[in-house]
């Protein structure tokens, strides 16, 4: 495993390709997401699989940042469930792990994402919450938009010496 590879190729990718992300794969990212750690191992992620265009049209009236998704194959919409919590509060670091988890995965696949952040916005989560009629308990952490990539972006080392302490600030 070159686990290293993945992580210093993930990108923000923003513009896709016209073409279809199979679902054997879609399943593959999935199950990539619910490997993550979790508090108390509580796993308080559900997941949200749009391919519909229409509706993918519609989170982009929703998000103003998430223009991207008129072009992506697919978006997954990370969300926690608050009825799953033993720790509270813990729900936003598990689903962000299976968020990274997801991520990765997509490199693997040879795909494309970005995060786009949705919580603690309430101005972005209520509109998400009725269109996708969520129960009170589920709150959209993200989404993802996923696809194929149009661009490439170069590696851009984020490796900084100085922020690593040993035993003292």
């Amino acid at each position: 495993m070159e686990i290293l590879k993945e992580i210093l190729n993930r990108r923000s990718i923003r513009k896709f390709q016209d073409k279809q992300v199979e679902d054997d794969v879609i399943k593959k990212i999935l199950h990539a997401a619910m490997q993550a750690p979790s508090a108390n191992n509580e796993q308080p992620w559900e997941f949200i699989v749009v391919k519909n265009k229409d509706t993918l049209l519609k989170m982009t009236e929703i998000h103003p940042y998430a223009k991207m998704l008129k072009e992506a194959a697919i978006a997954i919409i990370v969300c926690g469930d608050l009825k799953k919590e033993i720790s509270k509060g813990r729900w936003v670091q598990d689903c962000s792990a299976a968020t990274e988890n997801l991520l990765l995965e997509v490199v693997h696949q040879g795909l494309g994402a970005v995060w786009v952040g949705v919580h603690p916005n309430k101005e972005r989560e209520e509109p998400l919450k009725r269109l996708f009629n969520l129960p009170d308990n589920i709150i959209p952490l993200c989404i993802i938009p996923i696809g194929y990539p149009a661009e490439e972006k170069e590696y851009e080392n984020r490796f900084k010496e100085e922020r690593i302490h040993f035993e003292k600030w």
